[in-house]
């Protein structure tokens, strides 16, 4: 497991790329534990428990429903757990590292917390552009507009479905 939570943290500092993680599903089976119990904690902290399990099932969806789609058009199917896993699990190292902003954020909010935040949304950004840049042989530029094209839909279709999560006052 610790091979796994190092090459994660290796795309996420552009070291590596999805086509170095393993194409079997048994790595997708590990992270997914992994990614409930991270994204639960966030929102948790974020005072959201009583859809919190519905949350994450609409953001795993989300990502699939990106990555899919991409791949398959593109002809890179076979790509697609290597993909898949690789966003999971650089979301799930970024995630980890937001747990101090988000929780200073709903505690005590302060310029340094939203600065954070910033820059994590910012490395979430730049980490899936990298990765779909990867995926799909193309450049980091057209990597980075469709990484903020997932980013921008994934934020507008969990604000629809989850309204207490724009009305939530942080």
């Amino acid at each position: 497991m610790y091979e796994l939570i190092l090459l994660f943290f290796q795309i996420a500092i552009f070291k590596k790329g999805p086509q170095d993680v393993p194409a079997s599903p048994m790595v997708l089976r590990l992270l997914l534990p992994a990614y409930v119990a991270i994204n639960f904690l966030i929102l948790f902290i974020n005072g959201a428990l009583s859809t919190a399990l519905l949350q994450i099932l609409v953001d795993f969806a989300l990502i699939v429903l990106f990555c899919w789609p991409l791949l398959y058009a593109s002809g890179k199917r076979a790509r697609f757990p290597q993909t898949l896993a690789a966003m999971v699990g650089t979301d799930i190292v970024i995630s980890f590292c937001a747990l101090p902003a988000i929780a200073t954020l709903n505690s005590n909010a302060n310029d340094l917390a939203y600065f954070s935040m910033l820059a994590l949304v910012l490395w979430h950004w730049l980490v899936s552009g990298h990765i779909i840049k990867n995926a799909l042989d193309r450049s980091l530029f057209f990597g980075l507009g469709l990484a903020l094209l997932y980013i921008m839909l994934s934020s507008q279709v969990m604000a629809a479905l989850f309204p207490e999560i724009v009305s939530n006052p942080q």
